[in-house]
């Protein structure tokens, strides 16, 4: 091996270890320079599924009577919303026929439904008991995993039902500079299917489809990568370089003393 032949493969070494800058800003064919405006017609409201957990909160003229509704609002350590998540909420849990038990009223069919929708229905039940009940209802284990080449791989709990595959991803960290932002993989369980879709970051295509506003349970998986295993540990690489330079500086040595 030259001089020029090991000088050849440091440069390798060095192209291989960087990714191409191309491919990674997001949403590349927008416009900077232009202020572009658009409907929001893709967003559908959460519905109800099996095995969901419902936070249903009624309140009255007579708060005493109504509050049998309230009980399994209670976490374990006091009913503030705002304690930690290893604190459970019971809350009403979704049955396998898509039922809910309440006081009063019995079994209730809510699989299908929306939280909107469920609170309606709910409201108008209780007029035979109640004078002007005001019913909240709110998804208490809606919940997304983001795992791969992220920051922060986690299972997030979410409060807002509109909440973005965005915005779990920033609640994540965001992507390594490592991951693959063309082919991020989204699991979605749905009415028993189990559907698997592919999201590309790159193009403000993502604000218009269908996928771009999160379900319950959803899984995130960002790939990385060719390069990852040589950003993983810089150690390795730093050491992979000089190994090669320790190599040149063998060869000139050994050329010059023939």
């Amino acid at each position: 091996m030259n001089i020029r032949n090991a000088a050849y493969i440091i440069t390798l070494l060095f192209l291989s270890s960087c990714g191409s800058y191309k491919h990674i800003p997001y949403f590349q064919d927008l416009k900077p320079s232009e202020v572009s405006q658009e409907e929001v017609s893709n967003f559908s409201a959460i519905t109800i599924q099996k095995a969901d957990i419902l936070g249903i909160n009624v309140n009255s003229r007579n708060p005493e009577s109504s509050a049998i509704f309230n009980y399994n609002l209670n976490r374990a350590n006091g009913p503030s919303m705002d304690q930690p998540s290893d604190s459970p909420v019971v809350g009403y849990l979704v049955d396998e026929k898509g039922e809910i038990n309440l006081p009063l009223v019995g079994n209730m069919k809510v699989a299908g439904m929306t939280t909107s929708e469920l609170r309606e229905k709910l409201s108008q039940t209780l007029l035979t008991y109640y004078k002007d009940p005001v019913v909240n209802i709110r998804l208490l284990n809606f919940k997304v995993s983001v795992f791969g080449d992220v920051a922060r791989p986690d299972v997030y709990r979410l409060q807002n039902e509109r909440t973005t595959i965005t915005q779990a991803l920033s609640l994540a960290g965001d992507l390594n500079i490592t991951a693959m932002r063309t082919n991020i993989l989204l699991v979605r369980e749905q009415d028993g299917k189990r559907s698997f879709i592919t999201i590309d970051l790159t193009s403000k295509k993502l604000f218009d489809s269908p996928y771009y506003y999160l379900k319950n349970n959803d899984e995130i998986y960002v790939q990385p990568d060719r390069t990852k295993y040589a950003t993983v540990d810089r150690g390795y690489r730093v050491t992979t370089l000089i190994l090669s330079g320790l190599s040149i500086i063998a060869i000139v040595l050994s050329n010059l003393y023939r």
